[in-house]
């Protein structure tokens, strides 16, 4: 390997490579993408507008984000709110263990570790900024590329519930972008509807 390529270049590799195994496939702009990939690809390209002076740990955890995800499905958890949230917590440990391991194999320290991995998890949402940025960003990938797809096998009743719970995780800079997608019809309303509602 190039001795010139950093640490930073040799762990996006290693999670894009990672990511790569996924055997779900996403078609986007054309292009077949491993579902996981895309992912991760879009969180950086949304992380890299919304907030061009990232850390190189947030641009790290932003690009980690869905590491492996499709190795857990939620049909091993229980049915229910109570049996999701295990679901979501076994996931965010996941991918932060199998992060922090590819950042530990390239040579980043323990504190730089324990830093993304802190991000991963999402801990200090709404007092770490750092957090609250990656958290905007998970969010407004969602909003522009995943919510279409939720309205067409989700009541709008639901929608809007999930609408609004988005709504209040994000920071006011998030709204002002989220508000800025280019929504079409029937999402488009259903965003009106609950960003009225959290208003």
């Amino acid at each position: 390997m190039d001795q010139n390529i950093t640490k930073f270049q040799k762990a996006l590799s290693r999670i894009d490579q990672k990511n790569s195994e996924d055997p779900n496939m996403e078609t986007w702009e054309g292009k077949e993408f491993p579902k996981e990939l895309l992912y991760a690809m879009r969180m950086s390209d949304c992380l890299d507008a919304f907030e061009p002076n990232a850390s190189e740990a947030l641009l790290l955890a932003a690009r980690a984000h869905h590491i492996g995800r499709w190795k857990v499905d939620r049909s091993e958890f229980p049915e229910g709110r109570s049996g999701y949230l295990k679901w979501r917590n076994h996931l965010k440990e996941m991918h932060a263990k199998w992060t922090a391991e590819i950042l530990m194999e390239v040579g980043y320290d323990k504190d730089f570790i324990q830093e993304v991995s802190d991000l991963i998890l999402k801990k200090g949402l709404k007092k770490n900024e750092q957090t609250q940025i990656l958290e905007d960003v998970i969010c407004l990938v969602f909003l522009e590329h995943y919510l279409d797809g939720f309205t067409a096998k989700t009541s709008n009743e639901k929608i809007i519930e999930i609408l609004s719970k988005t709504w209040r995780k994000m920071s006011s800079k998030g709204h002002k972008w989220a508000l800025a997608i280019n929504y079409q019809e029937p999402v488009k309303s259903l965003i009106n509807e609950a960003t009225t509602s959290n208003t």
